[in-house]
């Protein structure tokens, strides 16, 4: 689990069976439910004084559910647990399925300042599965950590938002879990409110990782987010994104894209819902994934 920083949305890599056809059709599909459902909704469901008042004013602000992460840190000296109830993913590949779980994946956070908070994600239980030809092999453990530092450039709930997002992975996994290897990067985050509705996110991350066939040759990953997201109510948001990205590893180029959709709800200040599903839009990138999680504030 490389790619993806610790929010635990890596894609496996390997042939899917996936054409360009499919892709653009699963892209023109995304896009169009989107529009239609959110015209419909901004009719349908007015933001009234009313249920203003159901929310306060400082509410919790997570990295979840989404890829895209958001530019708002953790308040100073609060404890903030986001984490993943369960993350699915399969990848059909020439014959083969490769299955993903991730089990229980929590993210640490805790507020340094007004503007910076530090984070660590854990993943105590991995599991994949490869069927070939009839045949299973699993392989079952502790996955890598990430640590994370998250420094918020601009001014609180500002129109426009941006943060710098260092973070370094721990190898804690096993071989076939894991590479083994340490690795980091940068994530950069930034927003724009739109209207008091919509809002328009845009996450680039470059990371510096291990070669898959030669640890020693270090390579740069570059992942790229375009997120677009809608408030239903104030308790109730969605989003949508496009990902991609481009792993020049010295063995092959690896490049995977895929179109996501999620939904967040807030219980209330200190407590958030949330879940989502991601669509592969190319061979590389798993056909589906499925995550479920929930976030509390202390």
């Amino acid at each position: 689990m490389a790619a993806e920083t610790g929010k635990g949305r890596d894609q496996a890599r390997g042939l899917g069976k996936m054409g360009k056809v499919a892709a653009g059709f699963r892209v023109a599909a995304v896009l169009a439910l989107v529009v239609s459902a959110s015209g419909a909704l901004a009719q349908s469901v007015p933001l009234s004084p009313q249920a203003a008042n159901t929310i306060g004013d400082d509410p919790i602000c997570t990295d979840r559910p989404t890829k895209a992460n958001n530019a708002c840190s953790v308040p100073k000296g609060v404890v903030q647990i986001e984490a993943e109830a369960l993350n699915w993913s399969r990848l059909n590949a020439g014959g083969a399925r490769s299955d993903v779980f991730a089990y229980a994946s929590p993210t640490i956070k805790l507020g340094l300042s007004d503007s910076s908070d530090v984070q660590l994600t854990l993943t105590p239980l991995v599991e994949l599965r490869n069927r070939v030809a009839g045949r299973t092999a699993s392989h079952t453990g502790f996955g890598d950590m990430f640590l994370r530092y998250k420094q918020r450039i601009t001014a609180k709930d500002a129109r426009f938002e941006l943060a710098l997002i260092p973070y370094i992975k721990a190898p804690t996994a096993k071989t076939g879990i894991g590479n083994g290897e340490w690795e980091g990067g940068i994530s950069v985050p930034v927003q724009y409110a739109l209207t008091d509705r919509w809002s328009l996110t845009v996450n680039p991350q470059l990371s510096l990782l291990a070669g898959a066939a030669d640890p020693d040759e270090r390579h740069l990953e570059l992942q790229t987010v375009l997120n677009l997201g809608y408030q239903l109510t104030t308790r109730t948001s969605f989003a949508a994104e496009v990902w991609t990205s481009q792993n020049w590893d010295p063995s092959g180029t690896v490049r995977q894209y895929s179109a996501d959709l999620a939904i967040a709800h807030l219980l209330g200040d200190e407590l958030q819902l949330d879940g989502g599903v991601n669509f592969g839009l190319n061979q590389a990138t798993a056909d589906v994934q499925v995550y479920a999680g929930v976030s509390a504030r202390f």
